[in-house]
């Protein structure tokens, strides 16, 4: 005799317009012991919340008669006890917060993988209500700062969703350049503490002395030079989120300090006796292994549990290649606002960029569309110009001799045997771009000063030091080659063969 089967332990409605999926995710859910309802719109859909039907709903984002995520407030209205997962195919932190702001219980990125879906039905079956989210108003998402459609950056999406409502502390880690001051920003410009300020401090980028008065504040008087009272950090972000970055770099003292304002909520300024109560979302983030720091004896361990109450690990730019292209394009197309040529990238240079190592992450991604929206003269960047352009900077990086050093212009030896297009491009490399700010008016003069020389003393090699020979070969008359010649020093004698 057959055994009867077992009741499914619950009913999904699910709701895609496309029937591939409708099937696969039907097939996956009846796998599970579900039940499984499906609709192709909102309008079927619809039809089945009214009835009652389903103890959870599945819903895509974009139905070919509404919008899924508008569809969650009504659905909410209607039938609070019925838990919503979303899936959706944009795969943006837009998406993922939209979802979650509207009261989804789940939100997963297409293409997911089918156990989770049924991990995520089942944990929502078991809870049977609603997160109790609150609806907030969205940002548009191109004032959102994240950019990556990868599936490490889906999970980072995810969690930065989850968090944003509460005021949980979050430690953000990556490597340097990453984009962790990003997640700060997006936690706080998401959330409920956005009206508030946003305040950044650089536990790296302060002397160790200053950074308890940084943090805190001081009364005038509190040491010699204290001549008024100054606002810390925690005062000017009361209200708001406070971004503690590279935290693994606060002395012992500001980590003890640091404890007993997460411990107790209040805190006083160097040289001040009355507690101030502290109303500040905490972010803190850091490059290094905060575990290796606390076995050494340099972080205390107390307060690495008070701040890793939320972790989220930020991807390194080579786990995410497939988000280069639109990191890029999007560098390039802010690059172009800023004043600079628009660019756009061949497939060519999409490839060569792809196979980059990139230690300096995306910062370093930004500051390479940058030199090429600078440097490259057409309007497309081909791999032969991120060659050009890039190459030299990868091999600084990674401790190789420079083609061009400090002595950046090369004697006319070295010019005979390179084209001079690279000489220049690295010129400007390594003396502009690369300075990170903007260098002595005057580069036009400054840089025809550097290269006439070499440039003189070649086409004198070249003709065999007769001087009309090289005044043709450079396009001037002879009276101005003279003129060149005594205005950059050049003997034309030794250049004889």
């Amino acid at each position: 005799m057959t055994p009867p089967e077992s009741a499914p332990a619950g009913t999904v409605i699910v709701v895609d317009d496309d029937a591939g999926i409708r099937t696969v995710v039907r097939q996956a859910l009846v796998r599970a012991g579900l039940s499984v309802r499906t609709a192709d719109s909102a309008a079927g859909l619809w039809k089945l919340v009214e009835a009652g039907v389903g103890d959870v709903m599945v819903t895509d984002v974009l139905l070919p008669d509404a919008d899924g995520l508008d569809l969650l407030p009504l659905v909410a209205e209607r039938r609070p006890d019925l838990p919503v997962i979303v899936m959706s195919a944009q795969n943006t932190l837009s998406t993922a917060v939209k979802a979650t702001e509207k009261g989804a219980f789940e939100y997963l990125p297409k293409p997911f993988d089918l156990n989770e879906l049924a991990r995520a039905v089942k944990s929502a079956l078991e809870g049977r209500k609603r997160s109790g989210a609150a609806v907030r108003p969205v940002l548009p998402a191109e004032t959102l700062p994240m950019i990556g459609r990868s599936p490490a950056m889906q999970e980072v999406y995810r969690t930065i969703a989850r968090v944003v409502p509460t005021d949980l502390t979050v430690m953000v880690l990556g490597e340097s350049g990453t984009g962790k001051e990003l997640v700060a920003r997006a936690l706080h410009e998401l959330g409920p503490r956005r009206a508030g300020p946003f305040v950044a401090i650089n536990m790296a980028a302060i002397p160790r002395e200053l950074i308890e008065t940084e943090l805190f504040g001081h009364e005038r008087g509190a040491f010699t030079g204290a001549q008024t009272r100054m606002s810390g950090r925690f005062e000017q972000a009361q209200g708001g989120t406070l971004f503690l970055d590279e935290i693994g770099d606060m002395p012992a003292d500001a980590q003890t300090r640091l404890l007993r304002v997460l411990q107790s909520g209040e805190f006083t300024t160097v040289g001040g006796t009355r507690p101030i109560r502290t109303d500040v979302r905490i972010v803190a983030a850091t490059h290094k292994d905060l575990r290796r720091l606390i076995e050494a004896g340099l972080f205390r361990e107390d307060l690495f549990y008070r701040l890793n109450v939320v972790p989220i690990r930020l991807p390194p730019l080579r786990a995410r290649v497939e988000d280069i292209p639109e990191l890029a394009a999007h560098f390039l197309d802010r690059a172009a606002r800023e004043g600079l040529p628009a660019k756009t990238l061949d497939p060519s240079a999409i490839a060569w960029l792809k196979e980059r190592p990139w230690p300096g992450n995306v910062r370093e991604l930004e500051n390479a569309m940058r030199r090429l929206a600078a440097l490259v003269r057409e309007d497309v960047v081909t791999a032969a110009a991120c060659t050009l352009y890039l190459d030299s900077a990868w091999d600084r990086a990674s401790g190789a001799e420079p083609a061009a050093s400090a002595e950046i212009v090369p004697d006319s030896a070295r010019l005979a045997g390179a084209s001079f297009e690279s000489v220049v491009a690295r010129w400007l490399e390594a003396h502009v771009v690369g300075r990170g700010e903007l260098p002595p008016d005057g580069l036009y003069d400054r840089l025809l000063a550097e290269f006439e020389r070499p440039l003189l003393e070649a086409a004198l090699l070249l003709t065999g030091g007769n001087q009309l020979r090289a005044a043709r070969l450079l396009g001037v008359n002879r009276n101005t080659l003279r003129r060149m010649l005594t205005d950059r020093g050049v003997d034309p004698k030794p250049l004889r063969p």
